[in-house]
């Protein structure tokens, strides 16, 4: 029995260390989970995040204050931004964000033209008399 729950306890342990980390979605706490990350660096990419907005790739992450090419490397395998591109897949272009059409502002309706009130002009039967000499 011991050895099934040493399993169990291995095999969790092992895949929670394969989860790579979303430094885009990450709390200080998570990122804190990182090699090389404690708190006042963890703090440093959220306040970054929150500043500059997501990161477009895992390298983006250099540019935090304290965070150089060694904890890049450290941490490199085990972090993403979060639509599949991690620091070992190198993007095919850069992550634009698709734009929506956009509906035609809605003019406000303007009612249909009244027809005219006024009768029209009365018109003179034709004259079926032939057309007197002028003398």
């Amino acid at each position: 029995m011991k050895k099934f729950l040493f399993v169990i306890v291995s095999l969790l342990s092992f895949s929670w260390a394969l989860a790579q980390v979303n430094i885009n979605t990450a709390t200080a706490q998570e990122l804190q989970t990182l090699n090389g990350i404690g708190p006042a660096k963890a703090a440093a990419i959220v306040e970054y995040r929150t500043a500059n907005g997501p990161f477009k790739s895992p390298e983006d992450i250099k540019n935090v204050r304290g965070i150089g090419n060694g904890i890049y490397q450290k941490i490199s395998s085990e972090i993403t931004v979060g639509n599949g591109q991690t620091a070992r897949t190198p993007a095919a272009r850069p992550a634009t964000q698709q734009q929506q059409p956009q509906p035609a502002a809605a003019k406000p309706a303007t009612p249909a033209a009244k027809p005219s009130t006024s009768k029209p002009a009365a018109t003179r039967p034709a004259a079926n008399k032939p057309a007197a000499a002028n003398p």
